[in-house]
């Protein structure tokens, strides 16, 4: 395993790397440890399931990863840079340009239209709006609901926000996807149709695909799956 200053192969393919990795909350009797020193590589282009039961801790390691939460302890190694060494503002755009994300509750926001929110990571970026309400249509174009642009959120059905909430993933060409429970609000047609479209944005676009899950049928579908269990990997298995 490398060091967790990077790879030590100058060559390796990984993009994402932790090295025992601690979470807790509360102190004292009332402490709780999320995660229990997880190393794991995360390598670019390939799919790889987190699963385990509620209160494994994988959505708590998915936040992690995507310096969405910051560990107790632990390394964390982007691109070979310790995210440690970042400043704030570096974080943020390291964040914003490398991640997409995709949740089980969707997160649209419901009084703005299609175009707006799948643009929004676009606005938080800086990018001028005649830009960023074209790249949104292209996303749009691509998930097959461009003629939804200019709909409110609320008058989506489940399917639709979920490919609306995978173009706003996608819309600025992140080099990882984050998918907490993609499918978990879908009736098993539309999941599968959704676990189509993430699976075709890995294999066709390079994008590597990160799926927090506990459908053992979804992560069978990944390249490698990693079990968690009170915190700890359990298990880890190649397809």
């Amino acid at each position: 395993m490398p060091d967790a200053t990077g790879p030590a192969n100058p060559t390796d393919t990984t993009l994402l790397a932790v090295r025992d990795l601690e979470k807790s909350y509360g102190s004292g009797s009332s402490r709780f440890d999320a995660l229990r020193g997880i190393s794991l590589d995360i390598r670019a282009g390939e799919s790889l399931a987190i699963v385990g039961k509620s209160g494994s801790g994988k959505s708590t390691l998915m936040h992690v990863l995507a310096l969405l939460d910051e560990p107790t302890a632990g390394t964390v190694v982007l691109d070979r840079r310790n995210v440690k060494d970042l400043k704030r503002s570096e974080l943020n755009t390291a964040r914003n340009k490398t991640f997409g994300f995709v949740f089980q509750q969707f997160f649209l926001t419901a009084s703005q239209t299609v175009l707006e929110n799948v643009s929004l990571p676009l606005a938080i970026a800086g990018v001028p709006v005649r830009a960023r309400r074209e790249q949104a249509r292209e996303a749009l174009e691509q998930l097959g609901v461009v003629d939804k642009a200019a709909n409110k959120a609320t008058d989506l059905s489940g399917g639709q926000k979920q490919r609306v909430a995978i173009a706003r993933a996608i819309v600025g060409r992140p080099r990882i996807i984050f998918a907490d429970e993609p499918t978990g609000n879908l009736d098993s047609a539309t999941g599968q149709v959704v676990e189509d479209i993430l699976f075709t944005l890995n294999r066709e676009q390079g994008i590597t695909l990160v799926v927090v899950t506990h459908d053992d049928d979804l992560a069978a579908r990944c390249d490698r799956r990693v079990r968690i269990h009170d915190g700890r990997i359990v298990e880890e298995v190649a397809r």
